[in-house]
């Protein structure tokens, strides 16, 4: 088995993690490492379930924190093992995963370990699956199978924001957009209907169309809908009878997933469309008084999520949740991946201040 000590400083301890490489179903022995660290802190009911692990403390507290983060990575791209060097001035720790978000792992076990009495009684939890199909997510396994575990006032997840809390999330909806044609030989294609040149309106109202940005909260999220697949064409010699034009709506927290279906079917209006993916957003929860007084501790306004986390998730669980942890998420799943040595350490300060 590794050894994943959480008593050693920061950003040795996200290069240990990193090192272990845990890309999507593999993370079994990296789980095994988490759970035998906080077994051996000897202040944490420590449970599994598959290659989660959730740690918490009974100390009957008034309130509940839920801290969380994923085990996994995408696949390794020639960056491992991890090493340091200085960029811009600033120390940083490359690798795969160092970001997205084992940097925020690594947080998340040094708390485990440092806060032994915390002033709220405390969730840790590692799951696995995230940067896969939605169905293995190791946190939907939770709610689904376990989710008395999950209970808790607030919920923190350590996704890559730069340190900057990052309120609630976007929501997604992915359809195929079917444009039907007729079959024909290409040297008579006037005997046939071109699906290829009949999507052109699909991609029209597509160029054409203006994003929302509407204030959810006091956070202005911007919306976007666009094209990110076309399908089409039989051979070289026959006029297509069918073309597919994937859209994906990354949709405010304001609106449900239904009520987003509804307006692209307006957009798309005259057209078939198959839903292939959809996920609710989640509201930042700003005005919720923990949120409010961990937001101030930061130093730092909050901003809104771009993109889809799994906030929307913990969300659902009837507790405000928000997004704060150490590393750019614009480096993430690159070959540059990399996490600031002194964000490992903001974060990990802010959280134990906080919560201490």
């Amino acid at each position: 088995m590794f050894d994943i000590d959480p008593r050693v400083e920061v950003a040795e301890l996200t290069s240990r993690l990193c090192d272990v490489s845990s890309v999507s179903g593999t993370e079994g022995p990296l789980a095994d490492a988490v759970e035998a660290a906080l077994v051996g802190l000897g202040h944490l009911r420590v449970d599994r379930n598959g290659d989660a692990v959730v740690a918490r403390t009974e100390l009957g507290r008034p309130s509940r924190v839920v801290l969380a983060g994923h085990l996994d990575t995408v696949p390794v791209a020639a960056n491992l093992p991890t090493r340091r060097e200085v960029r811009g001035g600033r120390e940083v720790l490359l690798g795969c995963g160092t970001a997205d978000m084992k940097g925020g792992v690594a947080v998340m076990l040094r708390l485990a370990a440092r806060l032994v009495e915390p002033s709220r009684d405390l969730t840790f939890v590692f799951y696995d699956c995230e940067e896969v199909d939605n169905a293995r997510n190791g946190l939907g396994r939770l709610v689904r199978e376990q989710r008395d575990w999950l209970a808790g006032d607030l919920a923190v997840l350590l996704e890559p924001t730069a340190a900057r809390v990052e309120g609630g999330c976007q929501g997604t909806v992915r359809v195929e957009v079917l444009v039907p044609g007729r079959r024909a030989h290409s040297a008579r294609s006037w005997m046939g209907v071109n699906a290829i040149h009949a999507a052109a309106p699909v991609l029209t109202r597509l160029a054409d169309y203006t994003a929302r940005e509407v204030e959810v909260d006091g956070l202005v999220y911007r919306e976007g809908l666009n094209a990110v697949g076309v399908r089409g064409g039989v051979a070289g010699n026959v006029i297509p009878d069918e073309c597919v034009v994937t859209v994906n709506y990354r949709f405010a927290p304001d609106r449900s997933p239904e009520q987003a279906l509804a307006h692209m079917r307006e957009v798309f209006a005259g057209f078939e469309l198959t839903v292939t993916d959809s996920a609710p957003g989640a509201r930042p929860g700003l005005t919720s008084g923990p949120v409010a007084e961990f937001v101030a501790r930061t130093g730092r306004p909050a901003a809104p999520k771009y993109g889809w986390t799994d906030v929307a998730r913990l969300s659902l669980l009837g507790m405000p949740a928000l997004n704060y942890g150490p590393g750019d998420p614009n480096v993430a799943h690159s070959r540059e991946e990399h996490v600031a040595v002194d964000e490992l350490l903001e974060c990990e300060t802010r959280l134990h201040d906080w919560l201490a």
